[in-house]
């Protein structure tokens, strides 16, 4: 194969992710995202899952996870889920405040410890009508029901961040947001 073809460089990969050189050096000596190939002379190139991987790692630190969190997260899905190889490309991914939820077949669960997430509301909402039960009261958004919890809740921007190797679910409701 021709080396033009081994993947992108990191000034390309600078380009598409928005992540500085220092960033792309950093995350690779201490592998959060590091290059799949690399030239006969030894330079890095990037497949383009390393750049899913690697735009899905800035998009949870745009999203206010710590590095450290993501580093965690990424261990214990690839304990939880062992035939996953990069789960930042591989799953779909969604920061809200600190918590970082996969989903994954059809289940929500907590990246870390693996805690399935979700409740599901409609089909409690599908209950209530089924049993004649009626309510004056609307169903509540998810993140609504844990709002209260923990610690107030700061003012942040109103975007969340979905990442999506397979998939993004914009369909999921608004997520409230915790800072940790």
């Amino acid at each position: 194969m021709p080396e033009t073809n081994l993947g992108f460089t990191n000034r390309q990969v600078s380009t598409v992710t928005g992540l500085t050189h220092r960033q792309l050096q950093y995350w690779r000596k201490t592998d959060l995202v590091a290059p799949s190939r690399h030239t006969r002379g030894g330079h890095a190139r990037y497949s383009f899952t390393d750049l899913v991987a690697l735009r899905a790692a800035k998009q949870l630190l745009d999203a206010g996870i710590s590095l450290r969190h993501i580093r965690r997260s990424i261990v214990s899905l690839q304990r939880l889920l062992p035939t996953l190889e990069q789960p930042l490309a591989e799953l779909s991914i969604v920061a809200t405040g600190d918590v970082v939820l996969v989903f994954h077949e059809g289940v929500a669960f907590e990246a870390v410890t693996g805690q399935e997430w979700i409740l599901p509301l409609a089909e409690l909402h599908r209950q209530l009508v089924r049993l004649g039960i009626q309510t004056d009261q609307r169903m509540p958004q998810q993140g609504e029901l844990f709002a209260g919890m923990g610690r107030p809740a700061r003012k942040r921007r109103p975007e969340r961040a979905a990442i999506g190797g397979k998939h993004s679910d914009d369909s999921l409701p608004a997520r409230s947001r915790r800072r940790g």
